[in-house]
């Protein structure tokens, strides 16, 4: 068998390791450097360039030149180049396929198998376009593997006598995860994680950028602009202020040339990102929460991730654990040394270290079965999988036909934590048939979800008093994580005010038990989410239901 390779397929940043002689070890591309900007060109003639040589055509060919292209991962999205449409998995391919090339300069030998690394809250749509994008590279991907975990293995195969509680804050170009683990002499083991796959130093460099200039459509001049963005918010790391200097940026309507020529000092730049970095606070405790550990039982807080250098982010990890963040692993290369680890550990190359690694299912997988109810039938969110759970896992529910003589089902998967499946993303369906005809509820349908160690999902159905069975590996697009509420929130939400009065009357009748069939507690919980998701138009649909459904209970009280 050939060697394994570990791989952090980064927004920004690209590494490629392995192990060698016991050890991990990052392997340098074409121009002798750890670290490779995740950029593609593809030429007129086909030619296809990454790292700085394609980094290079983005201020003179950013038609097409591709960055930043993880954020697209299992969307609908297309690249256009020379007329030719792209997937956003076959672009990271080429970057896939120009690092494994570095590595078989580097090794002088055929590699086909990889580890790849993907943030902690990526879906399971976008898990499998990660995987797609390695195997359309011509790799056996030989397992997903989240980065905060990646990170903990690098930490913890040199710390394997330690028991500790870790929390890994992976702030990187993209995306924010946040994971907390227990190292315990060998066995690193996956509390919970929590994260943000739309917020990372990008988002940061965006807000620099309309602080500057407005390109107006000129690609070049956005380029130019993108560059001298980063390049400041990475200065103000280490420095109390930058100059941006681009003269002849781009033309204004009346003909003239427009520069810009601004000195941003290091408050500045903090005041005007201090609200994504506050968003950063929840996950942060809705990961130590669902971990079901304080502030007090961390003992290490490591940092991940290029963006965890700006001194406010640190100064926030800070003030939110009341802890003082360590640097014992290298921000921008421990990801893809973990990724090394966990490939020598599949190829045995690592043998002699006890070291032993469990995970967790970042999000919740149901089903929405039909639930009848004193006021009827309706549609409700039914966990499977709760998140958080170690994986792999497989867990079984039994449901039964919802109608008379029904001989064949639709069953809906879903991922997310409202109790509304409209709330949630779907993620695929399966179709059962042949179910014997028979009244409601005689026939017995087992539904069965698997979660791998890719993070990947399985799903299965089948007819309890025949055994036919479906199965399929749910596939979809267009996937995004909805993000984590805490109901107790709810009258913080903007708009909350109103609903006020009516949820405490609900919350009142639910308290003493005459909540019959639970639908009031349903609608309330739904009109509280709604709340919290800003969606004002469910919102009043939910009232009303919920206001009509109170004065039904208020008359049965009086008849009775």
């Amino acid at each position: 068998m050939s060697r394994i390779v570990g791989i952090d397929l980064g927004t920004s940043t690209s590494e490629i390791g392995c192990i060698v002689n016991g050890a991990a070890k990052l392997i340098p591309n074409t121009l002798g450097k750890l670290i490779t900007p995740s950029v593609v060109h593809i030429g007129q003639d086909g030619e296809i360039l990454a790292g700085e040589e394609a980094a290079e055509y983005l201020f003179t060919r950013p038609d097409c030149t591709f960055m930043e292209v993880k954020r697209l991962t299992g969307s609908n999205e297309k690249l256009k180049a020379h007329g030719k449409e792209y997937a956003p998995e076959e672009i990271q391919a080429m970057l896939l396929r120009y690092l494994v090339g570095c590595a078989e300069t580097n090794l002088r030998e055929k590699i086909d198998r990889a580890v790849i690394t993907v943030p902690a809250y990526f879906t399971d749509v976008q898990r499998r376009a990660t995987a797609k994008a390695g195997e359309l590279a011509g790799l056996q991907v030989e397992r997903i593997i989240n980065e905060p975990t990646a990170a903990a293995l690098d930490y913890g195969l040199s710390n394997l006598k330690e028991c500790k509680n870790v929390l890994v804050y992976d702030l990187g170009g993209g995306t924010l995860d946040v994971t907390v683990l227990e190292l315990f002499e060998g066995v690193i083991e996956v509390k919970a994680s929590c994260g943000n796959n739309h917020l990372g130093g990008k988002d940061f460099d965006e807000i620099i950028m309309t602080r500057l200039a407005d390109p107006l459509g000129d690609e070049r001049a956005l380029m130019r602009l993108k560059k001298a963005a980063e390049d400041c918010k990475i200065a103000l790391s280490t420095r109390e202020e930058f100059r941006v200097s681009l003269p002849f940026l781009l033309t204004g309507k009346d003909g003239k040339p427009i520069s810009v020529d601004k000195t941003i000092g290091r408050n500045e730049f903090e005041e005007w990102i201090t609200e994504k970095v506050q968003s950063t606070r929840e996950p942060m405790l809705s990961a130590l929460a669902d971990a079901k550990l304080g502030r007090e039982d961390l003992q290490i807080i490591l940092l991940v991730g290029g963006s965890t250098r700006i001194p406010c982010v640190k100064k926030l990890v800070e003030d939110t654990l009341g802890t003082v963040p360590h640097s014992l692993v290298d921000p921008d290369l421990t990801v893809a040394r973990g990724a090394a680890i966990q490939a020598g550990l599949i190829e045995g190359s690592i043998h002699n270290k006890d070291l032993v690694l469990t995970d967790v299912c970042p999000y919740t997988l149901g089903t929405a079965p039909l639930e009848r109810g004193l006021f009827g039938s309706r549609q409700v969110f039914d966990p499977v999988i709760p998140r958080n759970i170690t994986i792999p896992t497989e867990r079984t529910k039994l449901y039964t036909t919802a109608a008379d003589y029904q001989t064949e089902v639709l069953i809906h998967v879903y991922q997310g934590e409202s109790s509304d499946p409209d709330n949630n993303e779907r993620l695929g369906e399966l179709h059962l048939t042949e179910i014997p005809s028979a009244r409601q509820g005689k026939e017995q349908i087992e539904v069965t979800f698997g979660y791998d160690m890719n993070g990947i999902l399985q799903v299965k159905a089948s007819v309890v008093s025949t055994g036919r069975q479906v199965s399929a590996e749910i596939s979809t697009t267009g996937v995004k994580a909805g993000p984590l509420l805490d109901l107790s929130k709810w009258e913080e939400a903007e708009g909350a005010r109103p609903f006020r009065p009516l949820i405490r009357k609900a919350e009142k009748l639910i308290a003493s038990g005459r909540d019959i069939g639970g639908d009031i507690g349903l609608l309330t919980r739904r009109l509280k989410e709604a709340l919290l998701l800003k969606n004002q138009e469910n919102a009043q649909e939910l009232r009303d239901q919920l206001m009509l459904m109170l004065e039904v209970m208020e008359k049965m009280d009086k008849s009775s």
